[in-house]
């Protein structure tokens, strides 16, 4: 290993290097790793953020994971599907607020009704958001858990924008026990690691830009478990990374297990962010919302450790509540219209500028299609 950090220069690094960069701890050697990953991401990516409107279309789900607090036995949820109407409204308003692209994020469900109502609203948000400004209609990044191939597949050709489909699918963690201990929920809805990695393998298959990620300080988890997700990263040739620090969720059923401290959380997820940058290099990677539900400004920190995505929320205000994966989830209380006030001055503070009526699709797609 190179003496002193001269490291971070290199383009391929060992397992020793990257959990020397997830252990730093020092301010000085934090803001280091920070600024190369910073320096790193304007070099292959240039200087501009993307925008994704997040609409968090409903938090009916029939899946367990114990860390969600929108899991199917969290009966203390009030349960929600937006009306079609209002969701085209939130795509059709992100479109003449330049966003360029929107993600559609959901409680995760198999049935054949809910398929085919996400193929009909897939449809008339490309028809209806072709224009002059966004030729190809806005870029739609999909969060909706794991399906079949055939319905991956229907979900694309609904899309009707090859150049701005995306699917977003975290895998949480690639250590197998402790993916098992996320959901060990008897029955039929409980996840299997291998499973997950099939259905990455048919997005791909599918033709989207695959993203995923995982949950940083986790119960259990280890600096080799984290070294060995950007491997995974790596071995799955992701397009696009979402992940963020792992936040205590009272509707979940982890309580017990406890949440590392603020302080030791946030360095270790922001030296998750560079490290990351620097091994994957050319991916897009979204600061994550639970940045800011951990740190204010935390979305700021997560540009300037090597960001270049943000998913300001868009969700009508009275349902943002009932959809809380954690506890105290930032930006619940804000309304849609000034979204994008907000995102111009997080990213003005990092030193940046938005990336307006762009898909911004990933390089490193782009690169290897």
């Amino acid at each position: 290993m190179a003496t002193n950090f001269d490291f971070l220069r290199q383009t391929t690094f060992s397992d020793d290097d990257i959990a020397r960069m997830l252990r730093l701890k020092a301010p000085e050697d934090v803001k280091r790793l920070q600024e190369r990953a910073y320096e790193l991401t304007t070099d292959l990516l240039g200087d501009e953020v993307y925008l994704r409107g997040l609409i968090e279309i409903s938090n009916i789900c029939t899946a367990n994971c114990r860390y969600c607090g929108i899991r199917k036995s969290n009966h203390a949820v009030s349960r929600y599907t937006l009306p079609r109407h209002v969701v085209i409204g939130c795509a059709l308003a992100a479109a003449r607020a330049g966003y360029g692209s929107i993600a559609i994020q959901a409680g995760e469900r198999t049935d054949r009704h809910w398929v085919e109502w996400i193929s009909g609203l897939l449809r008339e948000i490309h028809e209806r958001t072709v224009s002059d400004t966004l030729p190809l209609g806005l870029g739609i990044t999909l969060s909706l858990g794991e399906q079949p191939y055939e319905v991956y597949a229907e979900w694309a050709e609904a899309s009707g924008n090859p150049d701005g489909l995306r699917y977003l699918l975290r895998i949480e963690t690639s250590n197998p026990e402790l993916f098992h201990k996320l959901h060990c929920t008897p029955g039929r809805h409980e996840k299997n690691l291998e499973h997950r990695m099939t259905a990455l393998r048919n997005l791909r298959r599918a033709g989207y830009q695959v993203g995923t990620g995982v949950m940083i300080g986790l119960p259990g988890q280890t600096v080799e478990d984290l070294v060995q997700d950007i491997r995974t990263f790596q071995t799955i040739d992701a397009d696009m990374i979402g992940m963020g620090p792992y936040l205590l969720s009272k509707g979940a059923d982890m309580v017990d297990c406890g949440m590392m401290a603020h302080d030791p959380l946030l360095r270790l997820s922001l030296n998750m962010i560079a490290a990351t940058r620097l091994v994957l290099r050319d991916v897009n990677i979204a600061a994550a919302t639970a940045l800011e539900t951990l740190e204010p400004n935390g979305r700021i920190l997560g540009i300037m450790s090597g960001c270049n995505v943000v998913m300001p929320n868009i969700t009508p205000q009275a349902t943002r509540s009932s959809y809380q994966l954690y506890d105290n989830k930032s930006g619940t209380e804000v309304g849609a219209e000034s979204n994008t006030k907000i995102e111009s001055d997080i990213v003005r503070i990092a030193g940046r500028r938005l990336g307006l009526n762009q898909l911004g699709s990933s390089i490193h797609w782009q690169s290897r299609r």
